[in-house]
């Protein structure tokens, strides 16, 4: 399957997303940059409210699309252990690493949220929202976070993964949806033909369209 961009992506996700459609429980949450556009046509198709959920990827040195875990909002922190082991990355430069994506998560917050009340998602059916799952990192580290707060339920929706980290995430969530699972995955933007950046005014236009 390859998308035209994150709305065709979003509209193909959405379409598997159908039994959440009209419900007063559900809250759709956009993983930013790339999961909003996903996510907007999603919440839009289910006639549900969407929200942003800040999470920052910490690249690899040298190696930045290779992620050796990620940061939440709430303080909390994955790591992928096999990436720190191999490379042999040590504490002091994941602290380093850390702290330089912890200010620009905080910047996002301020941005991305601005006049809005806090996130609120207890006793709701949360669908988490990016626009593909490499390693699968960013997008554990919001799993870990949004259980602190308490959901019914978590399913994450994401267009395209990895095969190996859709199994491996499957056990972490109450449900899991993946449009795609091709087998020679390499990169997300490898199965979308227009993949260009999204903004931080995008992802403000969208935020406040919806």
């Amino acid at each position: 399957m390859l998308f035209d961009d994150r709305k065709d992506a979003g509209r193909a996700l959405a379409a598997l997303l159908q039994p959440y459609a009209n419900r007063a429980d559900v809250m759709v949450l956009a993983l930013p940059r790339g999961g909003v556009p996903v996510a907007y046509e999603v919440a839009r198709a289910l006639q549900a409210p969407l929200d942003i959920f800040v999470v920052r990827k910490l690249g690899t040195p040298g190696h930045e699309e290779l992620a050796l875990g990620a940061i939440a909002s709430g303080g909390v922190r994955v790591l992928n252990q096999d990436v720190v082991r191999d490379l042999e990355i040590g504490p002091e430069e994941i602290e380093r690493i850390t702290a330089r994506e912890l200010a620009e998560l905080e910047r996002r917050e301020r941005q991305y949220r601005a006049d809005r009340p806090p996130l609120e998602v207890r006793g709701c059916t949360v669908i988490l929202i990016d626009d593909g799952l490499a390693t699968g990192s960013t997008m554990r580290a919001a799993v870990a976070a949004l259980r602190r707060m308490a959901p019914a339920k978590i399913v994450v929706a994401v267009p395209v993964a990895a095969h190996a980290t859709c199994e491996s995430l499957r056990p972490e969530v109450d449900e899991l949806v993946c449009a795609a699972t091709p087998d020679n995955f390499f990169a997300v933007g490898q199965w979308y033909r227009s993949f260009k950046q999204v903004t931080d005014e995008e992802v403000e236009q969208l935020g406040a369209r919806s």
